[in-house]
């Protein structure tokens, strides 16, 4: 019998050091919004599975907290984007260029792909344009100008938009303002695990059908203190293009994920001598209609998707 349990251990160990034993690792890269907080980057969310890496949107810093993870620039070769605010895409100039360089930090050795709604091919082609000097130049520092600094863009629409390697990512569309009709959110599905990300948008129901049921829901939320909210007409419009924790907590409850993230947090600051809400606030309005698990999350937090969620906090 002894010998019998040994030998489940070893195959267990031989299954796993083989890649047999498959999961979806996601790190929040950056949780913030256009406010410039060293706290909270720019939204980016870094999903790896099948021994592939998939970055959702590229706010400021991505590429700063990408390198935090001891991951090449280059090694992150795909990139979707949920829609072409500034503060989903300022950041793709630096794991582009950045990525391409032939240093421990970079080593992009094929083109950077790119999948992003309506308006994207037009976005990479003014970029390459507004970097042609620091390409030509670098360029002949190599004595050529290999692949690593080509883009291919990919415009999507609602449906699968990804195969390849037992990963599927499947795009929908979600309700960021009615006069946005190109917002999107992500269902990435490897191993009969899933991660669904909401992208910028206000309570949705097309977002609930896609998340039902997925393992991580990572959804973003918007919230002020009632004076701001009330007294401020920036105010009023800002969470009118979001989720509030009360209208997030009722997907959740519908949507029934295994664990509930927020990102892409919105404290609208538009008076300094108002204290801003806090993480408690947040989940306080979402406990009134979600009562399943929930994180608020937080810059680098890595969530591990198998048998079981783990859920890992960078430690200061």
């Amino acid at each position: 019998m002894r010998n019998i349990i040994w030998g489940l251990l070893l195959l267990n160990m031989l299954l796993s050091f083989n890649g047999f034993t498959q999961s979806i690792k996601v790190t929040l890269l950056g949780t913030g919004v256009p406010q410039p907080s060293i706290e909270r980057f720019g939204p980016a969310t870094l999903v790896e599975a099948g021994k592939q890496y998939f970055l959702f949107d590229c706010g400021r810093g991505a590429a700063q907290r990408i390198w935090q993870q001891k991951i090449p620039l280059g090694k992150v070769n795909r990139l979707f984007l949920t829609h072409l605010h500034s503060d989903h895409t300022v950041g793709i100039p630096d794991l582009w260029l950045t990525g391409w360089i032939s240093t421990a930090f970079g080593q992009r050795k094929t083109p950077l792909q790119v999948w992003g709604p309506a308006g994207t091919e037009e976005m990479m082609q003014g970029l390459r344009m507004a970097y042609s000097w620091d390409i030509e130049v670098r360029s002949e520092e190599n004595n050529k100008a290999d692949s690593g600094i080509m883009t291919v863009t990919h415009v999507i629409g609602e449906g699968k938009i990804y195969d390849e390697g037992g990963v599927t990512i499947t795009a929908f569309f979600v309700d960021h303002a009615d006069f946005i009709d190109s917002a999107f959110g992500f269902r990435l599905d490897y191993a009969g695990h899933s991660v669904v990300i909401s992208g910028d948008t206000r309570y949705n129901e097309n977002l609930i059908k896609y998340a039902t049921n997925c393992d991580v829901l990572i959804h973003e939320v918007a919230i002020a203190k009632y004076d701001v909210a009330q007294k401020s007409d920036l105010a009023k419009q800002i969470l009118s293009y979001h989720t509030s924790p009360e209208q997030a907590g009722k997907v959740f409850a519908l949507a029934q994920p295994r664990l509930a993230v927020f990102s892409h947090i919105a404290m609208p600051v538009v008076d300094t001598t108002i204290a801003p809400p806090t993480v408690d606030d947040i989940i306080a309005g979402t406990r009134k209609y979600y009562a399943g698990p929930l994180e608020v999350g937080e810059d680098l937090m890595t969530i591990v998707i198998g048998k079981e969620i783990i859920v890992n906090r960078k430690k200061n």
